[in-house]
C-alpha cells in the first residue's frame, strides 16, 4: 500500500508538501506587463501627429479664417484692430446680387472648361505621338516641358508682349500674311480668348506628363493583338487607349479643373481682368476686391473665395462619384 501511494505521488493523493506547494505558486512580478496594443497605438499617433498639425495649420485654419472674414465686415481698420462687426450672410448676398457676379461666373466657366478641354486634347495627342520612340523624341519631350518650368510671371509677361496690339509678334505675323491687326488684350471680344490661349500653353506639359505615364502602363500585347485582328489606328485608340486610360484621364481633368479655377497671375498680368470685366473671373474678382485699386474689401473677397471653394468641392465630389462607379463596374 505504501509503495502504491509513492508511485501515485502527491498529485494523485491530494497530499502536497508545504514546501513544494509554495515553490509551485507563480511569483508575482513587481512590474506590470505592458500591453503591446497600447504601445502600438501611441506609436501610430506619434507618426500621424505631424500630418494632423500640418493639415490644421495650413488647411483647416485658413478655411476657418476665410469663413470668418466672409461673415464679418472687415475694413482695413477692423482688420488691424480685430473688432469687425458680425454681418452674417450679408457679404454673400451683396456678391451674388452684384452686377459683376453673372459675368464673372460665366467667364470662370468658359475659361476653365475651354482651357482644360484643349489642354487635355492636345496633351493626349502629344502623349500618343511620343509613345513610339523615334530619334529626338526625348529632346522634344523635354522642350514641351519648358512652359511648365518657367516662372508664371515670365510666361504671362511673354504672352502679354507677344499679343501686344502695336508691336506684338502675333500681329506682325498676321500683318505679314495679309491679315488685320487684332487688339488681343484691349478688346472685350478677344481679352478672354487671349488669356485662354496663354493658359492652354501653360497647361499642356502637365497633361502630357501625366497621360504619357499612363500610356506606359498599357501592355503592348493589346495593340499587337488588335493589329493582327485588323483594327486600324483609330479603332485601337478608341477601343484600347481611351478605356485603359480612363482612370488617369479622370484625375488629370480633376486636377486641371481645380488648378484652372484659381488662376490669377496669368489673367492679372495680361489684362487685369479687363477691359471692363470681359476677362474677370471669380478668382480675379476676389483678388481685385482685396488687393486691387480703390478701397479694399477683405470680407467680400473672402466671400467670393468661399464660392470658389464650393465649386471646387462640387467637382471633387463628382470625381469621387465617378471613381466609385468605375470601381463597381
Amino acid at each position: 500500500m505504501t509503495s502504491t501511494l509513492r508511485r501515485l505521488g502527491p498529485s494523485r493523493t491530494g497530499v502536497q508538501d508545504s514546501g513544494s506547494g509554495e515553490a509551485s505558486r507563480p511569483r508575482r512580478s513587481g512590474h506590470r506587463s505592458r500591453n503591446p496594443l497600447t504601445g502600438g497605438r501611441w506609436a501610430a499617433l506619434a507618426f500621424v501627429a505631424p500630418l494632423i498639425v500640418y493639415l490644421g495649420a495650413f488647411y483647416v485654419f485658413p478655411l476657418y479664417r476665410n469663413l470668418d472674414l466672409s461673415l464679418h465686415d472687415y475694413t482695413p481698420r477692423a482688420f488691424v484692430q480685430g473688432d469687425a462687426d458680425f454681418v452674417g450672410a450679408t457679404n454673400f448676398v451683396e456678391v451674388i446680387t452684384s452686377t459683376i457676379f453673372t459675368s464673372a461666373v460665366v467667364n470662370t466657366l468658359v475659361f476653365t472648361l475651354v482651357s482644360i478641354s484643349v489642354q487635355f486634347a492636345l496633351g493626349l495627342a502629344l502623349a500618343v505621338f511620343f509613345r513610339t520612340n523615334f530619334p529626338l523624341s526625348i529632346g522634344l519631350r523635354a522642350a514641351f516641358l519648358i512652359p511648365w518650368l518657367l516662372p508664371m510671371i515670365v510666361s504671362a509677361s511673354t504672352w502679354s508682349w507677344m499679343l501686344n496690339s502695336d508691336n506684338g509678334i502675333v500681329n506682325s505675323v498676321l500683318t505679314a500674311f495679309g491679315g488685320g491687326q487684332i487688339n488681343w488684350l484691349t478688346s472685350p471680344e478677344w481679352a478672354l480668348v487671349s488669356v485662354i490661349i496663354a493658359n492652354v500653353w501653360l497647361g499642356i506639359p502637365f497633361n502630357l506628363v501625366i497621360l504619357y505615364a499612363g500610356l506606359q502602363n498599357i501592355p503592348d500585347d493589346l495593340y499587337e493583338a488588335a493589329h493582327l485582328d485588323g483594327a486600324g489606328a483609330w479603332r485601337r485608340f478608341w477601343h484600347i487607349t481611351v478605356p485603359m486610360l480612363r482612370p488617369v484621364s479622370i484625375i488629370t481633368l480633376l486636377l486641371g479643373l481645380v488648378y484652372t479655377l484659381k488662376v490669377v497671375d496669368v489673367i492679372w498680368i495680361m489684362t487685369l481682368g479687363g477691359p471692363g470685366n470681359s476677362s474677370t473671373t471669380l478668382a480675379i474678382w476676389s483678388y481685385r476686391r482685396a488687393f486691387g485699386t480703390g478701397r479694399p474689401d477683405f470680407s467680400q473677397a473672402a466671400a467670393v473665395g468661399n464660392l470658389l471653394i464650393v465649386m471646387a468641392l462640387v467637382f471633387g465630389f463628382v470625381y469621387l462619384y465617378l471613381q466609385r462607379r468605375e470601381a463597381r463596374s
